[in-house]
């Protein structure tokens, strides 16, 4: 490591060699490690951000709310062997990602992995476009959250008050929208230790809710056959084969597992967060997933008549279901109201890693107004005007659902190929990386490490030897193989109705990030800034 970089810190840079140990300072030295001064308070314990990281990702709840999109390609068998299909997919991206976030634990996540294992010659333009693509992705999934909980509200309204239909308008779900953003920028904003207390109550929620739900399906509802379940495939789609409406059929599932690196982004307020955010991404993978994939089989088993409840309920159609297992409204009102709320909790946790991906990358200069929205209260320790951007851009990308709702899908459409896109990129390089040798064992004789000009080092948590390598080869070919279909409409016959915009979305993002590179961005952007450094010989924090 070149000494001389000490020199183009400043006074700040002798903050650590001072400062007392224990378990803050462990954290502190590994941020500066770095390159990054300590600026977020460190709120999350394990169990905290285990209650983030599965309240964000919501499985069950998202496979009763994408379950229809599984219907129209592959129908009810596709639905299930595409859930597993995108899980074991799922749990190996979160394998790598999990391998980079103990590397790096860091809020920028994707775009400093790229900027860290990159080539020289391309590291800077790589990582900003990754950060632009991370940004995008989270940005969408904040509006695709927003939208869910408001719509899912009108059709709980629908539910009770059938008669709602004749007056059911996009405005009202906008409406509804706007106050799900406001009340979780409310606890967005509020102290630091707000957001944590929020998730851990609702995990609990989560977990509950799950019995609360399945239960009177199970005990109440009518059953079908396993063949009608487990062997039988449907293509309303018109897809040329039954193999190809499958492979549409999983981005139904894959909405139910997205969000799952929420915890990333909170790196910088996580304790020992270089074996924490592992730990709680790939168990809350496994418990997310495990009753996912319940749910979808109760579900299934007990739907009945699905184009009834279509019918009743267009948009939610699981809320049919459960007024016709139940026999009662109020009951079923219930049962759906769990859903909104566990909705409505992942919203507020996807506008708080949102928030910090925004005040990374402001961090280092890669948006406009960089300066403001790197700032962070010193009180509350939270980038509240990050927080604010979040919340506006959600809501300004509303307004497009007041003219058009296909449109608005368009928007958060984008969640999918952006977020998969950065995983894609920083998953490519780690592979890189590791079959040439490029990644050493951590050495505390390193200044700097893991971040622009430093050594590579690997983390307390990886996979090892072969199977950490296949591992990272097969979490690339199942990237491309969601990111490609990402794009693809729910239907052959294509109208402006059932065509996909994400294509025109993403296309539209890249080209003004390349537009804003070329213009100003690499005027200012040179990637990860070396903020902070401890001085070499400064005391290491106690094992």
């Amino acid at each position: 490591m070149d000494l001389s970089l000490i020199s183009k810190v400043g006074t700040h840079t002798n903050t650590l060699a001072q400062s007392s140990t224990g378990p803050t300072y462990r954290d502190d030295f590994a941020l500066a490690r770095l390159g990054k001064r300590p600026v977020l308070k460190r709120n999350f314990g394990f169990m905290a951000i285990l209650g983030f990281s599965c309240t964000v990702l919501i499985t069950w709840e998202g496979s009763l709310i994408g379950f229809i999109s599984g219907l129209q390609n592959g129908g009810p068998s596709g639905i299930i062997y595409s859930f597993l299909v995108v899980w074991v997919g799922t749990l190996s991206v979160f394998a790598t990602l999990s391998e980079l976030v103990s590397m790096a634990p860091i809020s920028g996540g994707q775009y400093h992995w790229v900027s860290m294992l990159a080539p020289p010659s391309s590291r800077k333009f790589f990582g900003y476009i990754t950060g632009w693509l991370e940004l995008t992705g989270w940005q969408s999934l904040v509006a695709s959250g927003g939208y869910v909980t408001g719509t899912m509200i009108q059709g709980i309204i629908l539910l009770t008050h059938p008669d709602y239909a004749d007056n059911m308008q996009n405005w009202h779900g906008t409406l509804l929208f706007w106050g799900v953003v406001l009340l979780s920028f409310g606890i967005n904003t509020a102290a630091g230790s707000v957001l944590a207390k929020f998730e851990g109550l609702f995990l609990v929620v989560h977990l509950l809710g799950f019995f609360a739900v399945m239960f009177p399906l199970a005990l109440l509802g009518e059953h079908s056959d396993s063949v009608s379940v487990f062997d039988t495939f449907l293509n309303p789609g018109g897809w040329q084969t039954q193999g190809l409406a499958f492979c549409i059929g999983t981005l139904g599932n894959v909405f139910a597992f997205l969000g799952g690196d929420a915890a990333i982004h909170m790196s910088e307020e996580i304790r020992n967060a270089a074996v924490v955010v592992p730990r709680s991404l790939l168990t809350g993978l496994l418990v997310n997933g495990t009753l996912g994939f319940g749910m979808l089989i109760v579900t299934l088993y007990c739907m009945g008549d699905i184009d009834k409840a279509l019918a009743e309920n267009p948009q939610y159609p699981y809320m049919s279901i459960f007024k016709s297992a139940t026999g009662s409204t109020a009951g079923a009102a219930v049962m759906a109201a769990i859903v909104i709320v566990m909705a409505f909790s992942a919203t507020t946790g996807c506008l708080a890693s949102t928030s910090r991906v925004y005040f990374a990358f402001a961090r280092d200069r890669g948006l406009p107004g960089w300066r403001i929205l790197k700032r962070v209260n010193p009180r509350t320790g939270i980038p509240i005007y990050s927080v604010i951007t979040t919340a506006v851009i959600a809501v300004i990308l509303s307004l497009v659902n007041i003219g058009d709702s296909t449109a608005f899908n368009g928007v958060i459409s984008i969640s999918t190929a952006g977020l998969f896109g950065s995983y894609l990129i920083a998953a490519s390089l780690l592979l890189y990386r590791r079959v040439t040798g490029g990644i050493g064992v951590a050495n505390d004789n390193d200044v700097l490490t893991n971040t622009v000009g430093s050594s590579l080092t690997w983390g307390p948590w990886r996979l090892h030897g072969a199977f950490g390598i296949a591992n990272n080869i097969f979490s690339c070919i199942y990237l491309v193989f969601i990111f490609f279909f990402s794009f693809w409409p729910p239907a052959l016959e294509v109208t402006p109705e059932t065509m996909n915009w994400a294509v025109l979305v993403f296309g539209t993002v890249i080209l003004f990030s390349v537009l804003y590179y070329a213009v100003w961005a690499r005027k200012v952007y040179s990637g990860p800034i070396i903020e902070s450094i401890p001085y070499p010989g400064s005391p290491r924090p106690p094992s």
